[in-house]
């Protein structure tokens, strides 16, 4: 699994910047609508790296807290990032944002399990 968390952390943050440079230079869109897309952008690139550290840490430490962390992290940041994305872009909502956010702090709890139950 930490190869796999490694490479959806990178994907991850390849798309924040792709994003980030289009959001910038490509979108013309309201100022509350360019708020929603600054803070998925925010928390996809916050949780790319969350995903880049879940795998290392799975490859050291191993274990279901941690493997569940990274599990947490990319499938509450498709969920988020990308209701809020839909919302910023056709006006519509999906009604899945707060369950992403919620999974965005599961996996933040998961890693605070891992490092816990971790003996080194």
């Amino acid at each position: 699994m930490a190869r796999i968390w490694i490479a959806a952390g990178a994907l991850a943050g390849l798309l924040a910047v792709a994003l980030s440079a289009w959001a910038a230079h490509g979108l013309a869109l309201d100022a509350a609508r360019t708020r929603m897309i600054d803070n998925a952008l925010t928390q996809q690139g916050w949780h790319a790296l969350a995903l880049v550290a879940a795998g290392i840490l799975a490859e050291r430490w191993g274990g279901w807290a941690i493997n569940g962390a990274g599990a947490a992290f990319l499938l509450g940041m498709i969920l988020f990032c990308g209701a809020v994305w839909t919302v910023a872009l056709t006006g519509r909502s999906l009604g899945v944002a707060p369950a992403g956010g919620m999974l965005l702090m599961l996996g933040w709890l998961l890693l605070l399990v891992a490092a816990v139950l971790h003996r080194a």
